[in-house]
């Protein structure tokens, strides 16, 4: 079981129908989803008076499997349900026929006393607003104080975009866990689908890998074990310009600092030489600031175009945006920079000064090259695709669009490519929430690129050091922090508690 992968909706039932076409039970694949349910329940909570409530359809058969496991092991088990028990169809009405328990309407009342809820009510299918004896339920759920725990994902709850389908108390559960099968789901990750599902626990159900694959699905939550063997590390035989050349492009001599984050957060993720190109009459106030980072004057597209070509350093990345200035300036020196063989980031400004002028951007750009949009800014460059519903797919469709690599900002930061991969970020800390700090993932993602990571793996393994980083910081963080906690998160993944480690054997004595 690929513990990265991400399913959709229809990804999940297009493995669930490739396995039961390939000689798998319906019924055997719902008996090891309540098992698991029952399991994970009996184990995060003490033996406890547990309210199941079942849904008509498929996930009210996972919860009647759950409330027969855990009868069995002496719990003490009430099964409310939602609608007519004759009612019931196929795999939901047999799991309730082998519930030798009572089964009551679901009523408020059913909810007195009780110690854990199971929400067994809709899962991945639901795609419209609650209403009606369900939406009275949710809300009776959400008003009582014992913890819930979600079958799949909390009713309510768009499986694909993370949106609450609906307005109210009673439109989704708050859970405080959730079981999920095979794979999690976007809405799991997806806020605010993230903050109602609680911890997410994913169970086997005996789908198997190649089955995932057969589905297409190229949705993952980003974590070093996809790109951590591509990471760079230095090796005795290198020399600044062959870790990597960065050039950052400065704004005037009121806007520099954005850009001297992202030089710092460049330097600090490993590359060797970072420059900065500044117009003249910021020159000063970097020179008062910089030590490792050099200083090259650059006023216009023309100069940026000449250092670019006077740097023969390979490979080499090259931010623009942050506190560039929005306007036809910035503008020249964007397409400049394409127009070289380094690889392009573009942030905030850079992004804003083509909201007029999209697909003269979108002409230039490259596959490998990577825009780093906040909501906003991606609004403005993408307009078609913010009105999508769901952030997920939003970034899909910009990257197509862009033919480069999306970094669509945010709590939960989406990465997409254009060949249509995707990976959603977990590791995101709210103090990440403060000025300067997306300069400094342009720094790190450039620093990567330069080193010789792709685009999507760059955005990749810089948005999660970025999280990292916050992480090890924690309250109290500001963005000039980020680039220096870099060193700490390195050891930390690299295991490199040990410094001898990396040093070469020392000669025995004779």
């Amino acid at each position: 079981m690929n513990p990265f992968i991400i399913l959709s909706a229809n990804e999940m039932r297009a493995a669930e129908k490739l396995a039961i076409d390939g000689g798998i039970a319906s019924a055997a694949l719902m008996e090891k989803a309540g098992e698991g349910v029952a399991h994970h329940a009996m184990r995060f909570w003490s033996k406890r008076p547990t309210v199941v409530i079942c849904g008509p359809g498929n996930n009210g058969g996972d919860g009647f499997v759950a409330a027969r496991v855990m009868k069995s092991a002496g719990w003490p088990i009430r099964v409310a349900l939602l609608g007519k028990r004759e009612s019931l169809t196929g795999n939901a009405k047999l799991m309730a026929d082998l519930f030798d328990g009572d089964v009551v309407p679901f009523e408020k009342a059913v909810l007195n006393n009780c110690g854990l809820i199971i929400d067994a009510i809709f899962g991945t299918g639901l795609s419209r607003a609650t209403e009606g004896e369900i939406k009275s339920a949710i809300g009776a759920i959400n008003d009582n104080p014992a913890p819930v725990l979600a079958i799949d994902l909390p009713s309510g709850l768009d499986a694909d975009t993370g949106a609450v389908l609906g307005e109210g108390s009673g439109a989704v559960v708050h859970a405080r866990r959730s079981v999920t099968f095979h794979a999690k789901k976007p809405g799991h990750l997806l806020f605010p689908g993230r903050a109602l599902s609680g911890a997410v626990d994913v169970v086997d159900i005996g789908i198997s890998d190649q089955i995932t694959a057969a589905t297409g699905a190229q949705t993952y939550t980003n974590h070093p074990g996809l790109w951590g063997g591509l990471l760079p590390q230095p090796h005795w035989g290198g020399h600044k310009y062959s870790r990597g050349s960065v050039m950052v492009v400065s704004g005037g001599p009121l806007n520099t600092g954005a850009a001297r984050l992202a030089a710092r957060g460049a330097l600090r993720i490993g590359a060797g030489a970072v420059t900065m190109l500044t117009p003249a009459e910021a020159a000063p106030v970097h020179a008062a600031h910089l030590t490792a980072v050099m200083l090259r004057i650059a006023n216009n597209d023309e100069d940026v175009a000449k250092a670019m070509a006077a740097s023969e350093h390979m490979p080499m990345a090259l931010v623009i945006g942050p506190a560039a200035g929005v306007g036809e300036g910035t503008r020249a020196k964007v397409m400049a920079g394409l127009k070289s063989k380094a690889a392009v980031i573009l942030d905030a400004d850079a992004i804003t000064s083509f909201a007029d002028q999209p697909q003269t951007l979108f002409s230039a750009l490259r596959p490998t090259d990577v825009l780093t949009p906040h909501g906003g800014e991606f609004a403005r460059l993408f307009p078609e695709a913010a009105k999508l519903d769901g952030k997920l797919e939003a970034a899909r469709r910009a990257s197509k669009e862009a033919n480069a690599v999306v970094v669509l900002k945010g709590a939960d930061t989406v990465i997409a490519a254009p060949d249509g991969r995707a990976l959603i970020n977990t590791n995101a800390p709210p103090t990440l929430a403060t000025a300067g700090s997306g300069d400094v993932l342009a720094g790190f993602i450039a620093g990567l690129r330069a080193q010789g990571m792709d685009g999507f793996g760059a955005a990749a393994a810089g948005v999660w050091f970025h999280g990292a980083a916050g992480q090890t910081i924690g309250d109290g963080l500001i963005a000039e922090d980020l680039p220096d906690a870099v060193p700490a998160v390195m050891r930390i993944l690299f295991q490199k508690d040990q410094p001898e480690k990396n040093q070469a054997a020392a000669p025995e004595a004779n």
